[in-house]
C-alpha cells in the first residue's frame, strides 16, 4: 500500500460575505475604465498587454505623504527613488511636485539630469559609484552617501582631482528589534563602524559631512521600527555635534514604506494591514524628538519613498488567450502577460479584476503567463469569475519595480501609457524586434 503524498499545511483566507440561496454575493466589480478612459479603448490603440499609470494617483499619493510629514516636521524633503520606476514621465510628475532625485547608479544619475533635475538636488546612494561618474557628481554638487571606508577614500581622491569639496552623508545600518538587519549596505552603528567613518571623514577634512542616512528594509509594516531607527540616528547626530561641532543639514530615513499590495505570506489584505503615511510620520517624528539642538537648527527630514508612492498608480491590462481545466479541478487561464512583465507577482498576491461584465459564477482559478517556464504564475489560486479567451483582466497596484525589473525573456516588452491631464498618452512605446537587434552584432564568418 502506497503512503499518501505529503502536502505542507497552509492557511488560505476565505471571504464569506453576505449569503443568499445562491451562495456568496458577487464581491468583484469589473474595472472598465481607468480615470475615465475605457480599458477597451486603451487596448485598441496600444495593444495588450499594456501598463497604464494614473497621474492623478501619483500626485495624490505624493501630496498625502508630504502632508503627513510636513504637519509634524518643519523641513521635509522627498527624494524620488529612481530604481522603483525610472520612466521619465513618472519622474517628471514627482519632480514637478517638488521631489528631489535619489539614484543608485550612473545610469540613474544621467537619467535624472536629463529629466531636468539640477545636480545639487540629487542624492546618490548605493554601494557602487565608479570614479568617472563620481567626478561628475562631485563637480555638480550632488550629495553622495558613503557606503564604506574604501569609497570614502576614493571620494577624497576624486575631490582632490576635480578641486571640489563634496557634500556627503554617512549611510548607517543598525539593529532594529524584529527586523532582519540590512548589514550589506552602509556602516554598522552598534559595532562602531559608523563613528569610525565620521572620525575618518572629519580628520581628512576634504569633504563636508551634511547628513546621516539609514534604510532599515523594504515593505516594513511596523511603523514603530522607523521610530526606533529615527531615535538611533538622532542620538548619533547628537554625538557628532558634541564631538565635532558639526550641525547636520539633514537626516535621511530612507524608504521601505508598504503599499496597499498583499504579500504572499500575509493573512490580512494589504488595504487592511498596510499602515497609513500618518502612522509612519508619527513614529519617525517621535523618534527624531531625541535630537538635542535648538528648534531653529533642526535638520531637514529626507525620505526616499518609492513603492508607496507609485505602486497604487500602476495597472497591467492582460488578455485571456486560453483556458484549461487542471487535473485538480482548478481553472487555468493562460494570459499574454507573465512574470517577465509582472516581476512582483513572485512576492505579491496582486489584486486582479475583469475589465468587462461577467458571470456571477466563480471558480478556483490560477493565472499563467505565456512563457514556456513552470514558474510563470502571475496569480496563484483565487476565487475568480469564469473567464473565456478574449476577456481582458486588469492587475492593480503594479506601479513599483515592474518596469525597472521587467525583461525580454521570450517576449518583447509592451507599451506604457499615462492617463493624465491631457487624456491618455504613450510614455514608452512597445518594443520591436528591431530594437532588440539594434544592440547585436554577428561575426563576419557567420554572415
Amino acid at each position: 500500500m502506497n503512503s499518501p503524498v505529503y502536502e505542507s499545511p497552509s492557511i488560505v483566507r476565505h471571504q464569506m460575505g453576505a449569503m443568499n440561496k445562491f451562495g456568496r454575493l458577487q464581491g468583484v466589480r469589473p474595472l472598465t475604465h481607468i480615470d475615465g478612459v475605457a480599458v477597451a479603448d486603451l487596448v485598441a490603440e496600444h495593444g495588450s498587454p499594456l501598463f497604464v499609470f494614473s497621474q492623478r494617483t501619483l500626485v495624490n499619493r505624493y501630496r498625502e505623504l508630504h502632508g503627513a510629514f510636513a504637519r509634524r516636521w518643519a523641513k521635509v524633503r522627498i527624494a524620488w527613488s529612481y530604481k522603483t520606476n525610472y520612466l521619465e514621465a513618472i519622474c517628471r510628475t514627482f519632480h514637478r511636485e517638488g521631489a528631489w532625485a535619489e539614484v543608485v547608479s550612473p545610469f540613474e544619475y544621467d537619467k535624472a539630469i536629463l529629466a531636468g533635475v539640477p545636480a545639487e538636488r540629487i542624492h546618490w546612494n548605493g554601494p557602487y559609484k565608479p570614479d568617472a561618474a563620481l567626478a561628475r557628481a562631485v563637480s555638480g554638487g550632488s550629495i553622495i552617501h558613503i557606503d564604506n571606508l574604501d569609497e570614502l577614500a576614493r571620494i577624497e581622491r576624486v575631490a582632490e582631482r576635480v578641486k571640489a569639496r563634496p557634500k556627503v552623508a554617512i549611510r548607517v545600518n543598525m539593529n532594529i528589534e524584529g527586523l532582519a538587519p540590512w548589514s550589506r549596505f552602509g556602516l554598522n552603528l552598534e559595532s562602531g563602524q559608523a563613528r569610525e567613518a565620521v572620525n575618518r571623514l572629519v580628520s581628512g577634512d576634504r569633504m563636508e559631512l551634511t547628513g546621516l542616512h539609514c534604510h532599515i528594509g523594504t515593505f516594513i509594516l511596523d511603523p514603530g521600527a522607523y521610530g526606533k531607527a529615527a531615535s538611533k540616528l538622532a542620538r548619533l547626530a547628537n554625538e557628532i555635534r558634541a564631538a565635532h561641532g558639526i550641525r547636520l543639514s539633514f537626516l535621511d530615513l530612507g524608504g521601505g514604506f508598504a503599499s496597499k499590495n498583499t504579500l504572499k505570506a500575509q493573512y490580512l489584505l494589504g488595504e487592511q494591514a498596510s499602515p497609513s503615511f500618518e502612522r509612519y510620520a508619527e513614529a519617525i517624528c517621535d523618534g527624531l524628538g531625541e535630537l538635542d539642538c535648538p528648534a531653529r537648527e533642526l535638520p531637514t527630514l529626507v525620505l526616499e519613498t518609492g513603492r508607496a508612492l507609485v505602486d497604487d498608480a500602476g495597472y497591467l491590462i492582460a488578455t485571456v488567450e486560453a483556458k484549461k481545466r487542471l487535473p485538480d479541478g482548478r481553472s487555468g487561464l493562460v494570459l499574454d502577460a507573465g512574470v517577465n512583465l509582472l516581476f512582483t507577482s513572485f512576492w505579491y498576491k496582486h489584486d486582479v479584476v475583469p475589465a468587462q461584465e461577467f458571470s456571477a459564477m466563480q471558480e478556483p482559478t490560477v493565472m499563467f503567463g505565456p512563457l514556456c517556464m513552470n514558474i510563470d504564475v502571475v496569480r496563484d489560486t483565487m476565487q475568480f469569475p469564469a473567464s473565456s479567451p478574449g476577456d481582458r483582466l486588469v492587475f492593480r497596484n503594479v506601479g513599483a519595480y515592474n518596469v525597472t525589473q521587467w525583461h525580454q525573456f521570450i517576449t518583447l516588452r509592451p507599451a506604457v501609457v499615462m492617463v493624465g491631464e491631457g487624456g491618455a498618452s504613450c510614455i514608452r512605446r512597445a518594443e520591436t524586434l528591431d530594437d532588440f537587434r539594434a544592440v547585436e552584432d554577428v561575426p563576419a564568418w557567420l554572415r
